[in-house]
Order: structure tokens, then sequence, then C-alpha cells
């Protein structure tokens, strides 16, 4: 575990008529994260993004654990590359300590999983951030939201809210996707994907 700091970018789109969306699981999560380390979040100066920093708690370390930089980009989705890769470079935050938590249609309602590097899956917000990064090698917590019913366009359904049934587990599905962040920022990739995959 290192000193340096960490960003962790929750992907949505802003605006209150999105605010329950599918696409926006990665706000939802930002939030809680940030509730956990007692901050909240700002309007950033130098970036197109709201912005909240704190330390993890850590039991026994009264100066806390690593630093946290969360960011909510203001762009939309398909732009929220720029506001990352800005915010990156100010708090001096290398690729490898960069997690990006979003919504994921190819893993089902439910799971939470964890990733490195890898393809975007036609996700717009995950392409912006690899082509502004120029690195594909950044750390990834997919929450699951599976496929559309039917014939469904992928587009509409990830931009409808929740179902009532999905919401009756979605809290406690987000509190397991702050775990899994907190997990890979404490433990590695490998040890979150070991602990929390298929559990």
């Amino acid at each position: 575990m290192s000193d340096d700091a960490w960003l962790v970018a929750g992907l949505g789109n802003p605006g209150k008529e999105y605010s329950g969306n599918r696409h926006n699981v990665g706000f939802m999560i930002a939030d809680l994260l940030a509730s956990r380390i007692g901050a909240k979040f700002g309007r950033s100066k130098r970036a197109h993004a709201e912005v909240a920093e704190g330390r993890l708690a850590l039991p026994g370390k009264p100066g806390g654990g690593p630093r946290l930089v969360l960011v909510k980009p203001l762009t939309f989705m398909n732009l929220s590359g720029a506001p990352v890769v800005s915010l990156a470079q100010f708090f001096k935050v290398p690729v490898a300590n960069v997690i990006a938590v979003h919504d994921e249609l190819d893993v089902p309602f439910g799971e939470v999983r964890a990733k490195r590097g890898g393809g975007e899956g036609g996700h717009n917000g995950l392409r912006s951030m690899s082509k502004s990064l120029a690195n594909k090698e950044y750390a990834r917590v997919r929450f699951g939201v599976g496929r559309p019913p039917g014939r469904q366009d992928p587009a509409d359904y990830v931009l409808s809210d929740f179902s009532s049934a999905e919401r009756k587990e979605l809290d406690f599905l987000v509190d397991r996707a702050a775990d899994v962040v907190e997990a890979i920022i404490l433990e590695g990739v490998e040890w979150a994907q070991n602990k929390y995959h298929g559990s």
C-alpha cells in the first residue's frame, strides 16, 4: 500500500433528471464513498467536475489511510475523460491509482466486479477516459445492470431508472461497490477480485 493519492471517478450524467438512472450509479457510489470519509463534494476550480477529498479510515491509524480524491465529472458521460485527466495531473495521481466506477451491461444486476485495463465494452465514459489518459491500465469497478429486456435499446435502458424491484437491493449493492473500491486501494485489484467475485 503506497501513500500516493488515489483518484476515484464516479461516472454519470449531471442533472436531476438523470440522478436515478442506471447510467448514474457511479455518482451514487462516489457519494457514498464521500460520506464514508466525511467529505462533501464541491465544484472544482480546475476542471468541470465536483470533487471531494479525504482519507480512508483505517483502524489503528489515527492519521487515516491513503488519500482519496473523489471526482464526479459534470460533463456528460461521453466527455468524462477530460476532467478526470486534469484532476489526476493536478493531484499527481498515476494512472495505476485511477479507478473508474461505472454501470456495466455485461455484468448481471446484483454483481459488482473489479478489473484493471481491457476494453471499454461500448461504455462511452470509459472510452473517453481511455482516450484522455492515453492509457487503459486504470482500475474499474463494474456495477452490473444487466442487459435490457426484449428489444429495448441499451442506450434507453441505461438512461432509465432502476426498477422498483432493483431499488430494493440498490443500497446494499452500492455499499458493496464502495467496499470493492476500498479493497482495490488497500489490497489491490486481484485481492478484490478474489474476495468479491462470485460471493
